[in-house]
């Protein structure tokens, strides 16, 4: 039998859609409040790196919510047959800095699906490119690459303890209360971040699942603590493993060119990796 998915992908074109917001300072004060810090560190009168994800925020009405949290998919994304979606890492260019006050406009566009075979089944992976424009000129070029699958077992396979030497390290507990403040500052619906129940029983995690997006800021602000003096110019993260609610976890750094941040879990394993730029 056809795999209708297949065909449907064949047949279905990218739409290139546009979104409009005022980059305003609250969100960026409620940043610095759930990051606990003042923020004295980010460059003034501009969004630190990261921050316009508080922005250009999905508005689906509530009717059209599904059963995970997320928004019915619409014709910005192409009909693949799969509930589960995640997001699994990007790359981002700063071309030029995002005034606090500016109207700015952000431009997407699906560039590539790809189908590959995974420990949990078949996953597609969708890579959408944003351009997040202000005073006509592309200031944040970004490729996000989210990722589709059936349901499965969430709980990650056994791996080895990172190995790399941090020439700087910092502890963190991502607790429940931190993990809501996210969801509410992004507005991110999906309950396997909220809701431990559903995350166990429908998505069958062994406990709530720290954003990656969470874990990504939370490097970023830790780079920007490390050199301040430095500006970023590019950075590119990728999930390589969940990290759970409650567990001690650290954010890592090793110097270089470019810089490798990390974070860990209680069992000294990689979650989520990055590599950034300075200028």
């Amino acid at each position: 039998m056809a795999d209708d998915s297949i065909a449907s992908l064949d047949s279905w074109q990218p739409v290139l859609t546009e979104q409009h917001d005022d980059l305003v300072a609250a969100p960026l004060r409620r940043l610095a409040a759930l990051f606990d810090h003042d923020g004295a560190h980010w460059p003034v009168g501009e969004l630190p790196p990261l921050a316009h994800w508080l922005y250009f925020l999905p508005e689906a009405r509530q009717s059209t919510i599904g059963r995970d949290g997320h928004p019915q998919r619409g014709v910005e994304l192409p009909p693949i047959n799969a509930p589960r979606r995640m997001w699994a890492g990007g790359r981002l260019t700063f071309n030029a800095p995002l005034p606090i006050g500016a109207p700015a406009m952000r431009r997407s566009l699906v560039t590539d699906v790809n189908k590959k075979s995974g420990r949990s089944g078949t996953l597609t992976f969708v890579t959408v490119r944003h351009e997040i424009v202000v005073d006509g000129a592309a200031a944040v070029i970004e490729e996000q690459d989210l990722v589709f699958r059936q349901p499965g077992n969430g709980t990650p396979a056994p791996a080895a303890s990172d190995t790399r030497r941090a020439t700087a390290r910092a502890d963190f507990v991502p607790d429940a209360t931190a993990l809501f403040r996210f969801s509410a500052l992004t507005f991110n619906a999906h309950r396997i971040h909220y809701d431990r129940a559903y995350a166990i029983e429908e998505e069958h995690y062994p406990d709530l699942v720290v954003h990656g997006p969470y874990q990504a800021m939370l490097l970023a602000d830790f780079l920007l603590r490390q050199r301040p003096d430095r500006r970023l110019t590019n950075f590119s993260f990728r999930g390589a493993r969940p990290l759970f609610v409650g567990a001690a976890a650290a954010l890592n750094l090793a110097a270089g060119e470019p810089v490798s941040l990390w974070t860990t879990d209680g069992d000294g394993c990689a979650c989520m990796e990055v590599q950034a730029t300075l200028a």
